[in-house]
Order: structure tokens, then C-alpha cells, then sequence
């Protein structure tokens, strides 16, 4: 028989401290100058206001206007398929005025890329009834595309069910999302008509 392996047992290792370690005295020093600054910071006035985009007038988009351009996700699509639900008419009903999908290339790719289980989802998204957006950047993250194209312009209405586009999305004022939820669409921040 041959002689088994001997190793070393867990415990009984060596533990060492690592540099960044909160127990040493450098480390602990350097945390209490980091608040230090950050209290400093917290009590200058901020004097610089960003931007605003000129289409929101007070709180409305007065650029959201019928016929509408929603863009549309990967994820909206997929979802759209498993709930059975035709894309036009659905949102029609939803918005209660004339829609037009816009599909980027990167959603087409994204599409692609995750191939046969989508394939209907891509059926539909290749349809010819609705508008297709070039996109001209590095990459074919959809996600960044679509912040990216409403950050630019706020005419588009953003249709997914992805967790992380949305938040990204409600972070720029004046973009309605829709999503799809409980075998229906459900639209999150359309602003009610400027009264005249």
C-alpha cells in the first residue's frame, strides 16, 4: 500500500493580517481623515445646478406628445411573448393614442445572441411595421444604448422589465417607463397634460 498524502488541517494554518486590515493604526487613522473630509464636503453650499433639458416645461415633457416612440428592450419583448400579448394593440390600449415601437440595433443583437429560445421574440421584433434605430457606438449593450439615446433626446417612452434599466432610466426627469406586469402593460410616470 502506498503512504497517503499528510496535509496541513484548516485551523491549523498561519493567519496573517492583511495591509488593508481595519484593526492596524494606519488603516484606522486614514478612515478618521476620510470622515473628516466628508463631513467638510457635506457642509459646503452647492452653488452649481445642472441642466435641464428645455423640453420639460416645470414638471411636464411637452415633447411626449401622440404619435408616441417607445423603445423597446430585449427583456419587454421576451416578457411580451410569454404573456401572449400583440405589441401594438397592447400598447395602444395602454396609451390610449397612436404608438410606434422603435427597435434599436443593439436590442436586434441582443436578440440574436440569445438564440433559439427567442426566436420569437425576434419574429416580432423584425417586423417591418416598426421604426429601427442604427446605433453607431462601440458594443452592443442595449441597456446603455437605450439611457444613452433618451439622456440625448426626451421623445421616447422606455419599454422593459429589466430591474437595473429602470432605475437607471427614472434617474433622467421626464422619460415614462412601461413594463409588463400581471398579463398587461402598466405605464410608471406619464405626466398628465399641461393645462392650457
Amino acid at each position: 500500500m502506498g503512504v497517503a498524502k499528510r496535509t496541513r488541517k484548516f485551523g491549523a494554518v498561519k493567519r496573517l493580517i492583511g495591509q488593508n486590515d481595519a484593526r492596524l493604526k494606519q488603516n484606522i487613522n486614514k478612515a478618521e481623515e476620510e470622515a473628516k473630509k466628508k463631513e467638510k464636503e457635506g457642509n459646503q453650499v452647492v452653488r452649481e445646478v445642472p441642466q435641464v433639458s428645455s423640453s420639460l416645461f416645470f414638471q411636464f415633457n411637452t415633447a411626449l406628445v401622440p404619435p408616441y416612440s417607445i423603445l423597446v428592450d430585449t427583456n419587454f419583448l421576451s416578457h411580451t411573448v410569454q404573456r401572449k400579448l400583440p405589441l401594438l394593440e397592447t400598447l395602444m390600449d395602454t396609451l390610449y393614442a397612436k404608438c410606434i415601437p422603435v427597435i434599436s440595433t443593439c436590442v436586434m443583437a441582443e436578440l440574436e445572441k440569445l438564440g433559439p429560445k427567442y426566436r420569437i421574440a425576434l419574429r416580432i421584433a423584425r417586423d417591418e411595421r416598426w421604426e429601427r434605430l442604427r446605433c453607431d457606438h462601440k458594443g452592443v449593450y442595449a441597456d446603455d444604448c437605450i439611457v444613452d439615446r433618451c439622456m440625448k433626446s426626451k421623445i421616447y417612452i422606455v419599454a422593459t422589465n429589466d430591474r437595473d434599466l429602470k432605475r437607471r432610466v427614472r434617474k433622467i426627469p421626464g422619460v415614462p417607463i412601461i413594463s409588463v406586469a400581471r398579463g398587461k402593460y402598466v405605464i410608471e410616470r406619464l405626466p398628465d397634460a399641461p393645462e392650457k
